[in-house]
């Protein structure tokens, strides 16, 4: 945590909060620093194809050409489903790493910005009609976010916390590796969209996301290091064929909101609902770990978000959104659906994952192998 999270957090709060720079433990072992760094420099495979709009979208990207696929295809194509789902990942993507073989000029190939202009109407009409009695106050969006019901027994973090199994928090993180691998990217769009106390606030939280000057403490580099403990291949993007198309939504969105000036009004709601409930969901999930014996780094990447995004909750509620409504109020509707949006999609996946597990099944798209390194093929 660096020094200007700590005042800003003070300066909202009369509750003191610990700096989490300072509870970091020591940088991690020269084999682990340097498998996580290779890692972290390889541009990923693409992905194999889940349907027409897919595979349109791959072989656009593999042979240089434009994307081909029939007239009404993105209109009839299932919103929630794994094609639409991974082509607009596929091209969400092109503005993150890219793929290796793939020219970087096609991020901005207005042939494939069309067809993902089309897709992305699709998914938002779809989220905006299963949510057409979301609530449109911020007070109302967060108010169920602040209290956790002492009864409650739902959700991925407390079955893990509780009676998870080392294979289903191998599968989590697995899951969560499309995210985490980049965690923080997408919402760096929005900062300059912003001004004046949300534009401060925002950028202070990134730095810190981003390990306040200390690329060992970058959030992405850590959780690189937690699928090292696990076993698992921390390659960028290697998981991408395995996960089923809610989990790929929760990414999309963000990309979504981001990657849109007319969205940043949800991009905001978006970043508070996940920094007001990660404290509370790390805190499980380092019990998790520990309980599972998943090993040190896979500890202190979810003890870190503990104390980092306790402290990241107060200033994104009171400086950022206080910010962003003080200087225009207009779009408080806004910051209340995309709050509401990454509730529905983070529901969505726990009830996908939860099925799953239930059942003794798995709940990625193919198991993964036994607790060794997985390497790309």
């Amino acid at each position: 945590m660096t020094p200007s999270i700590t005042s800003i957090a003070s300066s909202t709060s009369s509750t003191d909060s610990t700096s989490s720079t300072d509870s970091t433990s020591s940088t991690d072992s020269t084999s682990t620093t340097a498998t996580t760094a290779t890692a972290a420099t390889a541009a990923p495979r693409l992905a194999e194809p889940r349907g027409a709009l897919s595979a349109a979208v791959t072989e656009a990207l593999r042979s240089g050409g434009t994307p081909a696929y029939r007239p009404g295809a993105v209109l009839t194509a299932d919103p929630w489903g794994e094609d639409l789902q991974l082509a607009l990942y596929l091209l969400y993507e092109l503005h993150y790493r890219g793929f290796d073989g793939v020219d970087d000029d096609r991020e901005w190939d207005p042939e494939l910005l069309r067809l993902r202009q089309a897709m992305e109407a699709r998914f938002l009409h779809a989220l905006s009609t299963e949510l057409s009695d979301a609530p449109r106050s911020v007070a109302e969006a967060f108010a169920p976010l602040l209290v956790e019901p002492l009864d409650s027994v739902g959700g991925l973090s407390r079955h893990l916390e509780r009676k998870g199994e080392l294979w289903q928090v191998r599968e989590y993180a697995a899951l969560r590796s499309l995210y985490h691998l980049k965690e923080a990217d997408p919402h760096v769009w929005v900062i300059p969209r912003l001004r004046g106390r949300a534009k401060a606030a925002m950028a202070a939280i990134e730095f810190d996301e981003f390990g306040a000057g200390h690329p060992d403490r970058i959030h992405a580099r850590l959780f690189a290091d937690l699928m090292a403990d696990l076993g698992l291949d921390p390659a960028y993007g290697r998981y991408l064929d395995q996960a089923p198309a809610p989990l790929l939504a929760t990414v999309n969105l963000m990309s979504l909101f981001g990657l849109h000036r007319s969205h940043r009004g949800f991009l905001v709601g978006h970043f508070a609902c996940v920094e007001v409930t990660s404290s509370p969901g790390s805190r499980r999930l380092a019990k998790a770990m520990r309980r599972c014996g998943a090993g040190p780094a896979a500890e202190r990447f979810y003890d870190e978000h503990v104390e980092a995004d306790a402290v990241h909750e107060q200033v994104v509620r009171r400086e950022v959104i206080g910010g962003l409504l003080a200087d225009e109020p207009s779009l408080e509707a806004d910051i209340a659906f995309g709050c509401a949006a990454t509730v529905h999609l983070e529901d969505r996946l726990a009830e996908h994952v939860g099925a799953a597990w239930a059942g003794g099944r798995s709940a990625l798209r193919m198991p993964l192998g036994a607790r060794t390194r997985e390497r790309a093929e």
